[in-house]
């Protein structure tokens, strides 16, 4: 297989896993507020450091950029389709297997909180992750949590491993003669 190949094979199994996120995100989504019927910030605790929790989120990560007026809403769900076009592009242009599940992660959550926005007016946030009293974070959906562990996976790619290049290579051919 060559690597063009290899490389296409990275980008349909990214929109794969940006599929199946979307999904799942929307089933979950769905059994929560319909069959479980939650209503709004009423809890079933699950075990004794996760709740579901159901939640409308009118902004966009912590509460920022909140819509309270239709044309918010509307400008929010164009804004974050346009993040969504480019982080698409982005999987279509990137090289690297992990990126590419990481921006396939980002893509399929993106979308399924585009969907929600669009249809509801609003993300729906149902997991209520706690110790105790202590919520180190804010009620979520499994978008989030992709979308996140995404970022994660990016940043620590780009931080901490450092992929060699023939430049590098060239380097330290030089530095040895």
């Amino acid at each position: 297989m060559t690597d063009t190949d290899q490389i296409k094979k990275y980008r349909r199994t990214g929109l794969i896993i940006a599929f199946l996120i979307f999904i799942l995100d929307q089933v979950s989504k769905f059994l929560v507020m319909q069959p479980l019927q939650l209503p709004v910030r009423r809890q079933i605790e699950l075990l004794p450091f996760f709740n579901l929790t159901w939640a409308q989120n009118y902004g966009v990560s912590m509460g920022f950029l909140t819509a309270s007026t239709d044309f918010q809403r509307w400008a929010l769900v164009a804004l974050t389709g346009l993040i969504g076009i480019a982080v698409f592009i982005w999987m279509q242009r990137e090289k690297a297997k992990w990126d590419i599940v990481a921006l396939g992660m980002i893509l399929g959550g993106a979308m399924g909180n585009i969907v929600d926005r669009a249809r509801l007016g609003y993300v729906a946030d149902f997991a209520d992750l706690h110790i105790g009293d202590f919520r180190p974070f804010l009620i979520f959906n499994l978008a989030d949590a992709c979308i996140s562990i995404g970022v994660v996976i990016l940043l620590a790619r780009a931080l901490l491993i450092r992929e060699k290049t023939d430049d590098t290579k060239d380097d330290v051919q030089l530095d040895e003669s």
